[in-house]
């Protein structure tokens, strides 16, 4: 076991060297994935690695995104606009997860349409929901 005070020195370094916004981004991210694991458990190994890919995906570029969509780069420069800035990226992964999954589910029962009737479909769904709107 290493002493607390090189443990805590190596921990500053990682961070320096990660840089503390790519950190930040990939705490929320990590916690996005831990979350929606927690609340939906996945059936299998495979499973496991979709949800954690879709969800790291789904933090890190869409927080990213929606920083910049926003302008809000310039909280990057304070500890708490750090920190608004990681519950950001965590609620960008929590539907990532959910959406991929139903993907699949849509695309499995689906299994034996080819390519153009899938197109098809979705079509009709994006006019319906448009029509509802």
């Amino acid at each position: 076991m290493s002493e607390p005070i090189s443990g805590a020195a190596a921990g500053v370094a990682g961070w320096k060297l990660l840089s503390g916004l790519a950190a930040t981004g990939a705490v929320g991210a990590g916690f996005a994935a831990f979350v929606v694991m927690s609340m939906t458990k996945p059936k299998d190994e495979k499973e496991w690695r979709v949800a954690l890919a879709s969800t790291l995906v789904g933090s890190i570029g869409g927080g990213a995104a929606l920083v910049r969509y926003l302008g809000i780069q310039h909280w990057a420069d304070d500890p708490f606009g750090m920190v608004a800035m990681l519950a950001i990226v965590f609620a960008c992964g929590l539907p990532a997860w959910a959406l991929v999954r139903a993907l699949f589910a849509y695309l499995n029962k689906r299994r034996d349409a080819d390519i153009t009737e899938i197109i098809a479909d979705g079509a009709q769904v994006v006019k319906t929901m448009k029509d509802a709107i």
